[in-house]
Order: structure tokens, then C-alpha cells, then sequence
């Protein structure tokens, strides 16, 4: 394997010369030794000599200087053989955030991570929707981002992947998310509240459902059919939506990114762990703020100014999430069900106000089965049940309120721009624009 390899100055110089020698006899093939950081066991002068093998130097900026490295070398690999001070955890984790985002394997003594990319590019331009976690509204953006699309014309259609995706890639339209063929697909066991579901409900837009399971610490899933629905989604699509699932990435290369993340989310998980990688992938985050006493307000100055030293000149959007019943609710008794906890005073304000609606009941139970059940078993009358397309919103949700009389009524939630660089709309459309600039400028390719 050709590689870069990773050195510092706390190495005395013959040692680091013996370990290249010893990655030699394993079978690596060293192009260029970059050093790393650290002046310790560096003679006078800084000077590093490790034989045939050619030296860079980071020069204070180890990340930018490996990046130069990997796009002029074109390595295999980056093999680590540095060590804390010079690359300490958090340090590692963004050299290896840069080799992924390249396509690059990160390898060192004890680890090896691998880019989270397995199939190959699709023709159509295309745009990633990914998150640091579960339910941080990547179906939300996913979902508004493909209304703006099909609005410019730009047919796109949405992958979806999700841990109760279907077997096999299935296409899905507004057709196939009325309240009687989801409560339908329920019937025959399947998960009618599956992601490509709500993207279809929400966007009116076609829709491909997979799945996947498990996920790595660079995003690969364990087992996926993405790649297959990927393939499915570009017969006749101007752009093509790939979203992914929990902090897993889509294994399709993509053209623009846009990162979703709680305003609230640790520091850690932007900044250390695999933040630093999703945050190359992507052009434009999307810092979505909970309305309720878990805004995470005091985290904003602090996410935009990690996310802006480790992709300069990405585009940073912070939003609220409006709930918008997709039919007329005016003037009716509405009960409410929803996976968002601790903000039930807003919703029901803003749903109120909004949508001329009366709020008699809600519960934020909706992933909860046995919790909604409660909930609804001790719920006043009510004309409507409005609730997101998530969780047991078909299966129990929906079901109990027919059983009672009442209308079901889905809830999107959409993105507002509270702040940040922009509208949320203007900016989606400009990574949108983005995908297309580079998909008709890409040779073809390998993954990114």
C-alpha cells in the first residue's frame, strides 16, 4: 500500500527511521514522511533526515499540510506513526477526519478507519443530508430541501436509508402515504412510519426506501442497500437527495453536503469523535435550536466557531423547526403527537397561532408505544390527531384516533432561519446549485 506516513520530532530521528524501515518490511510503501508537530529530538535546525524517504513539514498547520499532502501524493493510505503530545486525541481524529474526506484510509498501530463511501458515484448531482445523531431533523431538511428543488423544476428524488428500511429499495410517492395505505402497510408488517415515508408525505416528491444497520466511527454502515436504491433513484432525477440515518453517512459519494446538528449536541460531538469529519463532507450546517429551556443558545458561538476553523467558509444556518399540519385544522380540537420532549408549551402555542387550531392534548411519547398508548387512552374529545409521520404515529398513534372518531392529520416539521448566514431556503438552494456546478464539472469519478 502506498502511504503517507505521520512523524514527529519526539521520535529521536533514528528511531522514526527504524519504524519507517519496519513499515517498509510490513508491506507499506512510504511516498512522503510528513512531520507532524514537535521539536524535541529534532537536532538543531529542526531538521528531520529519514533517509530516501521525502520529508514535508506541517509548519503549524498539521491538517492543512496533510491535505496538501494526500491531494499532491495520492496515497493509498495515511499511515500514523506519531504519538500524543504532538497527536493527541482529538488532534488524531481530525487528521483522520481529513483522510476520509478524501477517500483515504487512516491507519496506525492498533486502528484502521476507512472512508465511509463503498459504491460508486451516481450520474445525477447530488446532495448529502447528514446529522450527528438520531432525530436532529435530517428528514425535516431533507424534506424542505426537495420542496425547493421540485419548485425550480430540478425533478429530484430523495434516498432514504433508516434502521427499519424495507429488504429491497422500494419507491414511494404521495400516493403511497395516504392514512389508508400506511395504516395498509402496517397491516402486512411493515415499518409505515419508515423515513422515504415521511419524505414522500412531506415533499410530495419520489422517494426510495433502504436500510441499514449498524455504524462505524467514520459513518459506514455494517450492511446497506444504498447503494442499489442510489441506482434506483437516478433513472430520470435532476438531483438526487441522499439522506443519512442517525450519525451514519450514506456510502454514495455525494457533490454538496449539508450537516444538520442540535444547538444543544456536545461540543465533543462537532469538534472531536467523527464531528470533524461530517463537517468536511459538508457545505452548508444547519444548527437546529429547540424553542423550549433546551435551546442550547450558550453552545452557538462556541459549534460555529469549531465548525468554521475546521471547514473555512462553509455556510451556517440557525433554525427553529415550525410544526405545519399538512390540511386544515382551523377552528378544530386537535390532539398532538410528537418525538420532540420539553417543548410542549411552544408547539402548542405556535400551532395555535398558526394554524388556528385548539390544543387539547399532546404527547411527546410518539417513539414511547406503551407511553402513547397512555396518553391517548386518557385524552379528552378531539376532532383531530396531528402527528409526525415517526415512531408508532401509524401503528398506535393513527389507529387509536380513528378508533375514536377523529381525523388524522400529518405534521412537517420545517426549518426557520433564527439566524446565521441567511434564510434557510436561500441557502439550501445554494448548496442545491453547488451540487450541480461540480456534478457537470466531475471526470468520473471515484468515491471523494
Amino acid at each position: 500500500m502506498r502511504v503517507v506516513a505521520l512523524v514527529d520530532g519526539e521520535h529521536y530521528p533514528d528511531v522514526t527511521r527504524w519504524a519507517l524501515a519496519e513499515a517498509a518490511a510490513a508491506g507499506f510503501r512510504v511516498e512522503a514522511a510528513l512531520l507532524i508537530g514537535g521539536v524535541e529530538k529534532l537536532p538543531a535546525g529542526g531538521r528531520l533526515d529519514v533517509g530516501d524517504v521525502p520529508v514535508r513539514r506541517a509548519d503549524g498547520d498539521p491538517m492543512g499540510a496533510l491535505a496538501a499532502a494526500l491531494d499532491e501524493v495520492r496515497p493509498e493510505g495515511v499511515l500514523d506513526l506519531s504519538d500524543a503530545p504532538v497527536l493527541a486525541y482529538e488532534r488524531r481524529m481530525e487528521a483522520a477526519a481529513v483522510a476520509l474526506a478524501r477517500g483515504v484510509p487512516y491507519l496506525g498501530p492498533d486502528f484502521r478507519f476507512d472512508p465511509p463511501w463503498t459504491e460508486p458515484a451516481i450520474p445525477p448531482a447530488t446532495v448529502g443530508v447528514i446529522g450527528t445523531g438520531k432525530r436532529v431533523a435530517k428528514t425535516g431538511v431533507s424534506g424542505h430541501l426537495a420542496r425547493l428543488a421540485a419548485a425550480e423544476g430540478l425533478a429530484p428524488v430523495v434516498v432514504a436509508m433508516g434502521r427499519g428500511g424495507p429488504p429491497s429499495p422500494v419507491v414511494a410517492g404521495p400516493e403511497d402515504v395516504t392514512v389508508d395505505a400506511l395504516l395498509a402497510r402496517a397491516d402486512r408488517g411493515e415499518h409505515a412510519a419508515s423515513d422515504y415515508l415521511e419524505d414522500a408525505l412531506t415533499a410530495g416528491v419520489p422517494t426510495v426506501g433502504a436500510r441499514r444497520a449498524g455504524g462505524g466511527m467514520g459513518g459506514r454502515p455494517f450492511a446497506t442497500n444504498v447503494g442499489e436504491a442510489a441506482r434506483v433513484a437516478a433513472r430520470g432525477a435532476g438531483l438526487v437527495i441522499l439522506e443519512g440515518s442517525g450519525a451514519s453517512l450514506p456510502p454514495v459519494p455525494w457533490d454538496a453536503g449539508v450537516l444538520v446538528v442540535p444547538s444543544s449536541v456536545p461540543l465533543a460531538h462537532v469538534a472531536g469523535y467523527g464531528g470533524p469529519l461530517r463537517v468536511l463532507l459538508s457545505d452548508l450546517a444547519i444548527l437546529i435550536m429547540s424553542p423550549g429551556p433546551r435551546a442550547g443558545t450558550e453552545n452557538l458561538s462556541a459549534l460555529d466557531s469549531h465548525i468554521r476553523r475546521l471547514r473555512p467558509g462553509i455556510r451556517i444556518a440557525h433554525a427553529v423547526l415550525d410544526p405545519v399540519p399538512l390540511a386544515d385544522v382551523r377552528d378544530k380540537d386537535v390532539f398532538v403527537a410528537t418525538t420532540a420532549a420539553g417543548v410542549s408549551d411552544w408547539l402548542v402555542e405556535r400551532l395555535e397561532r398558526t394554524a388556528g387550531c385548539r390544543v387539547v392534548g399532546i404527547s411527546a411519547r410518539l417513539a414511547d408505544r406503551a407511553g402513547l398508548e397512555e396518553d391517548l387512552a386518557s385524552a379528552p374529545r378531539f376532532d383531530v390527531l396531528a402527528t409526525e409521520l415517526k415512531a408508532a404515529a401509524v401503528d398506535v398513534a393513527a389507529r387509536r384516533a380513528l378508533e375514536r372518531g377523529a381525523e388524522v392529520v400529518f405534521l412537517d416539521n420545517r426549518p426557520r432561519a433564527v439566524g446565521g448566514d441567511g434564510e434557510v431556503d436561500d441557502l439550501l438552494r445554494e448548496v442545491a446549485g453547488l451540487a450541480r456546478e461540480r456534478a457537470a464539472g466531475r471526470p468520473e469519478r471515484p468515491a471523494r
